[in-house]
């Protein structure tokens, strides 16, 4: 009489053959869909830039427009029933003077409240103010402009009557609220990441509290905190809600924070919203502004990367 070959042993290699297999076909499942992933991020900012370039083609081919008048001048009126002007720097100033506020607030709270959470704060403490800060950081935009349109900006008028209905500090305050969570979490995130060694060898050494963290703990952790507020930056100059509602629609170039202005992100709500033909060159006018916002980000993106580099600590 045979002995049956499915035996025990048989049975449990057939088993573990099966079992490899399996595991074999289910990394190369999980690789392409992270390969997948990759890509169609890839995908996505290759069309983004192939719209945003071939729209901007098409607005430069207009007879209104030439690239001289666009970089070489100030004045930026592309609206129907009057002289057409398209000098983008008066969009650009605008843009720069909110974020230039905005990083004004944000910048100092931010770090000193990273520095309070990750080197001062009891544990219990920093598990509510982080969490509490972070909160921030979802309110929808469109609140902080009611916030800035219904109450910083009557706020300033009581200081001075220079100030208008619409201007860039009370925009530039919003804006600073709202990238306070980005530099704040982040800039933490990078204090914590520093080795408790260094502030041992500094205590060691007798230095204080405060000159182990502002002269060890925050300059090893400067690659971090670049990043962070190079991150809010990008954010700041890319808020739309916020300058749409608060800062105004007149674009012009000036550096007083009491001015009516109005930032790229403006302007193209106004387009977008606006009674205007698809095929006008006011239409082909905001993807132009939209190209060079998208240079500016990919700008700050670069000097983001390089600065992480170049202030970069690694301990082992």
């Amino acid at each position: 009489m045979k002995r049956s070959s499915t035996g025990p042993a048989a049975r449990g290699a057939l088993k573990g053959a099966s079992s490899r297999h399996f595991r074999k076909w289910k990394e190369r499942g999980l690789f392409s869909l992270l390969n997948g992933a990759a890509l169609f991020s890839v995908f996505i900012t290759l069309a983004i830039v192939w719209v945003l370039g071939a729209e901007t083609l098409n607005f430069f081919a207009q007879d209104e427009v030439t690239v001289g008048e666009f970089f070489g001048t100030t004045q930026w009126n592309p609206l129907l029933g009057a002289e057409k002007h398209f000098g983008i720097w008066s969009l650009v100033c605008g843009t720069f003077l909110v974020a230039g506020v905005a990083l004004l607030v944000a910048v100092p709270l931010g770090l000193i409240t990273a520095v309070y959470l990750s080197e001062y704060a009891h544990p219990r403490v920093r598990a509510i103010l982080k969490p509490a800060l972070e909160i921030l950081a979802g309110i929808p935009t469109v609140v902080y402009g009611f916030f800035a349109l219904t109450l910083l900006t009557p706020a300033l008028k009581t200081l001075s009557e220079d100030f208008g209905s619409f201007n860039a500090l009370a925009a530039g305050i919003a804006v600073g609220i709202l990238i306070l969570p980005i530099i704040t979490s982040l800039s933490e995130d990078a204090l914590k990441a520093v080795p408790q060694s260094l502030r041992d060898s500094a205590l060691g050494l007798g230095a204080t509290r405060f000159d182990t963290s502002f002269k060890v703990v925050f300059p090893a952790a400067m690659s971090g905190i670049t990043s962070a507020v190079l991150l809010a930056s990008a954010r700041a100059i890319g808020e739309t809600m916020i300058v749409a509602l608060a800062a105004g629609s007149t674009p012009k170039v000036t550096a007083d924070v009491r001015d009516e202005i109005q930032t790229m992100t403006g302007f193209m709500v106004q387009m977008a919203l606006g009674d205007v033909s698809n095929y006008g060159v006011e239409y082909y006018s905001m993807y132009a502004v939209a190209a060079m916002l998208f240079v500016i980000t990919l700008g700050f993106t670069l000097v983001g990367a390089y600065m992480r580099r170049r202030f970069r600590e690694v301990y082992d």
